[in-house]
C-alpha cells in the first residue's frame, strides 16, 4: 500500500464571512483539486482531514467551504494550510503516466550512462516542465519527453535524457 501524501494545494486566504477558504491548486486543471477526496490540510506539522461541503472550481483561486469550516475566523487559521492527498487516492494513470511525486528520487542518466544526480522536484514553467536534478551540482532539465527526455523507466527508477553533462 502507498502510504505517500502529494502536496497538491495550499489555502492562500479566506472568502466572505462562512468559512471559505481560497486555494491555489497545483493539479492539473487546477480545477480537478476539488474531485479529490479527502483533503488533508497540513500546517505546523499538524495534519487534519476535511470534506468539502462546497466548491467554486472556476474561481480564481478556488473556493471552498470545508465541512465543519463555518465562520471566517476558524478559516483564517487555515490559511498558509498545505493540502495534501493520499498518492493512492488519485486516479491510476495508464503506463505512459506518472504523477511529478513519481519522478522525484529517480536518476538522471545521459544516453551515455553518465549520472546527473536526481531529481529533488519538478516545476512548471509554463512552456514546459523542469526537472530540479542535484548531483554533483544542480541542474535545471527541461522535461519535454520525445526531445530532452529520452527514457522514463519508473521500475528501474531511472531517467534517460539527452544532455550534455557539463551544461
Amino acid at each position: 500500500m502507498d502510504t505517500r501524501q502529494v502536496l497538491m494545494g495550499r489555502v492562500v486566504g479566506v472568502h466572505g464571512i462562512r468559512g471559505w477558504i481560497k486555494v491555489e491548486s497545483y493539479s492539473e486543471p487546477r480545477s480537478r483539486l476539488v474531485e479529490y477526496r479527502p483533503w488533508i490540510l497540513s500546517r505546523d506539522s499538524i495534519e487534519t482531514i476535511f470534506e468539502i461541503e462546497r466548491a467554486e472550481a472556476q474561481a480564481t483561486p478556488l473556493r471552498v467551504k470545508l465541512r465543519g469550516i463555518d465562520e471566517r475566523e476558524t478559516a483564517l487559521g487555515l490559511v498558509g494550510s498545505e493540502i495534501l492527498m493520499p498518492r493512492a487516492a488519485l486516479p491510476v494513470l495508464g503506463d505512459d503516466g506518472f504523477y511529478w511525486t513519481d519522478l522525484e528520487g529517480l536518476e538522471v542518466v545521459t544516453a551515455t550512462g553518465e549520472s546527473l544526480g536526481t531529481i529533488a522536484h519538478l516545476f512548471a514553467t509554463g512552456a514546459n516542465d523542469v526537472m530540479v536534478v542535484r548531483g554533483d551540482r544542480e541542474r535545471l532539465i527541461p522535461f519535454t519527453p520525445g526531445h530532452v527526455v529520452v527514457l522514463v523507466d519508473l521500475a528501474q527508477r531511472r531517467i534517460e535524457v539527452d544532455w550534455d553533462a557539463d551544461f
